[in-house]
């Protein structure tokens, strides 16, 4: 099974969960010129694929919308459009899987829970430890200081 058939699923759309699939007709991919080190491949091939989706007008529900407007992810642009480029392959189609499987798991990453932070207190004993290691730190800088002429 190849990792696009994994990606996708029967009905040619991003599969995200059991019940969310995102059809490919939301998703825009099109092919760039890949940057840096290559060869005559970087200059004559378009290998990198640019991929955008628009969360706002998409078929996903409301709360992944939501969610992933929240996220704070520098990939999603400020009118909710994500935007991945993927460059590291050197053919088309595995950087169009990757930039794919990218887009799948930013979304997935939406619909997880965070546990909630439970705020915690240090011990008296390691409070008192961390002042008194401040003193011994602050006597032994003091001992380090030139003494000046009228001090002694």
């Amino acid at each position: 099974m190849s990792s696009e058939a994994r990606l996708l699923n029967a009905s040619n759309a991003l599969y995200i969960s059991q019940n969310v699939t995102v059809p490919l007709s939301e998703i825009e991919l099109s092919a760039i010129r890949s940057q840096g080190p290559g060869g005559q491949n970087v200059n004559k091939l378009s290998t990198a694929i640019h991929c955008r989706f628009d969360i706002l007008a998409s078929s996903l529900p409301d709360w992944y919308k939501q969610r992933l407007l929240k996220l704070p992810d520098h990939r999603i642009s400020k009118q909710g459009v994500i935007i991945i480029k993927a460059q590291s392959k050197r053919s088309q189609e595995r950087n169009r899987v990757e930039a794919l499987q990218r887009l799948q798991v930013l979304i997935r990453s939406a619909a997880g829970k965070r546990k909630p932070r439970i705020a915690t207190k240090p011990t008296k004993s390691a409070q008192r430890k961390r002042l008194d290691s401040k003193t011994r730190r602050g006597r032994s800088k003091a001992l380090r200081a030139k003494i000046s002429p009228g001090s002694y």
